[in-house]
């Protein structure tokens, strides 16, 4: 298959030769739509709405929150062999590990969402201590207890 190349306009082309032919946009792809449903899913329709509504308003984001739809939440998350509630903990783990607390906050929400506790969450990152440091785990769980208080509140 020839490479996809995504313009400004947001359709797809297939470079063929030194000619471009026009494909579906990235909005009709059935990884789009299979990966809005899985994000919707994880996120929760309220925080998804204003994600859209805030982050990915602006046409810069959208650009990523489009590839994210169908690339990531497409193609990766529905992958068979693990269900969703393992692979947010993987990305809860990923983030700790990386110190990527802005995207730890959006998966510690999936996680919650996924059916992970509270306190098994606490204990992840806990165990974590002796892998990781604890001065990651420690800015882990400070960034924990303001997901989980925000999710409270929201009920």
């Amino acid at each position: 298959m020839a490479p996809r190349v995504a313009d400004g306009d947001g359709v797809r082309r297939t470079a063929l030769g030194s000619a471009f032919h026009q494909e579906e946009t990235m909005a009709e792809s059935e990884n789009y739509k299979k990966g809005t449903e899985i994000r919707r899913k994880l996120m929760g329709e309220k925080y998804a709405e204003q994600m859209n509504k805030s982050v990915y308003a602006d046409p810069m984001m959208q650009k990523f929150g489009d590839y994210a739809r169908e690339a990531v939440f497409g193609m990766l998350w529905s992958r068979p062999g693990l269900d969703l509630k393992t692979r947010a903990l993987i990305c809860v783990v990923s983030d700790t590990a990386q110190a990527r607390w802005p995207e730890l906050k959006i998966h510690l929400r999936m996680a919650r969402n996924q059916g992970w506790t509270e306190d098994e969450l606490a204990e992840a990152l806990l165990h974590m201590g002796g892998y990781v440091g604890l001065p990651s785990v420690r800015e882990a769980m400070l960034t924990a207890k303001e997901v989980f208080e925000e999710m409270r509140h929201e009920k």
